[in-house]
């Protein structure tokens, strides 16, 4: 084989350029393997280069099934590369193996491909191929054996691949269609009112915190009297958890009603919100 056919051959296994390639080959002296393995060392140098860079585009990818349904996160730094077949292709199959693995990123990472390397190193290859800095955000998987998952998915690039995504698992021993029909509906409100907890009790207390410090401060540069500050401040902390806990939200398809009055017009007895997760990427 010339070297011009091994050339030709090496950019085809590795989708790096003319130049590099001819570099590779000559540089192992013919050898294709160890012309691979050069590649994919100065692949790593150029990754290394790429990851100071800001990567806030990207997908978000659902998999599984109404029992068991994962959520991963892929950026990019470009909506352009967001919609690239190699990219599209490696979060599609990193998915079903986020899936398998639960959502564990260090699982997922160790975890062999289709082709026989593991993610990490397909991940440093794509990197090298397309010129972009890529990363593995935000994952969760959701599996109750009481309860069904429902989803939605918003700004569909592709197939299972879209800019936000929502998965939320009810429990009942209820299978009708009305059920059906809140599930996809609560997933549409979480997706479009991005709750932080079912219930403001469980609100993650350093994002409360926070937000005491803000109200806080808002009110002392107003120069409110002290007694009266307490008040404004409890009534403004109390209206931030009832906005930001799911069952106390808006009704976003009726907002005049909340989502708890929704769930107790359904008149489900049984009817269980277990947990719920919604990633939107680069937030």
């Amino acid at each position: 084989m010339s070297n011009i056919e091994k050339v030709k051959k090496l950019r085809e296994a590795t989708g790096a350029g003319f130049k590099d390639c001819n570099l590779a080959i000559k540089e192992s002296n013919g050898d294709l393997d160890k012309a691979v393995e050069i590649l994919r060392v100065k692949g790593i140098s150029k990754a290394s280069k790429k990851m100071s860079r800001d990567a806030k585009e990207g997908v978000v990818a659902v998999s599984g099934d109404e029992k068991k349904t994962s959520i991963i996160e892929v950026n990019c730094e470009t909506d352009f590369v967001a919609k690239n077949e190699n990219f599209i292709n490696f979060v599609k199959e990193i998915s079903e193996i986020n899936n398998e693995k639960d959502s564990n990123i260090d699982e997922v990472k160790k975890t062999k491909m289709k082709n026989g390397s593991s993610v990490e190193d397909n991940l440093v290859a794509l990197i090298a191929k397309i010129g972009e800095k890529i990363t593995i955000g935000k994952a969760k998987t959701i599996s109750n054996s009481s309860s069904t998952n429902y989803q939605y998915l918003h700004t569909v690039v592709k197939d299972n691949l879209a800019k936000l995504a929502v998965v939320v698992s009810l429990e009942s021993k209820d299978n009708s269609e009305t059920l059906k029909t809140f599930g996809k509906q609560l997933s549409m409100h979480i997706a479009a009112s991005n709750p932080l907890a079912l219930e403001s009790n469980l609100i993650d207390k350093t994002i409360i915190d926070k937000e005491q410090e803000l109200v806080t401060e808002e009110l002392k540069n107003l120069g409110k009297p002290e007694d009266i500050a307490k008040k404004i401040s409890l009534g403004k902390m109390n209206k931030f958890k009832e906005e930001n806990a799911l069952l106390t939200q808006a009704w976003v398809m009726e907002p005049k009603k909340k989502v708890k009055d929704i769930i107790k017009e359904l008149a489900i007895n049984d009817l269980k919100i277990k947990e719920f997760s919604r990633i939107k990427i680069g937030e």
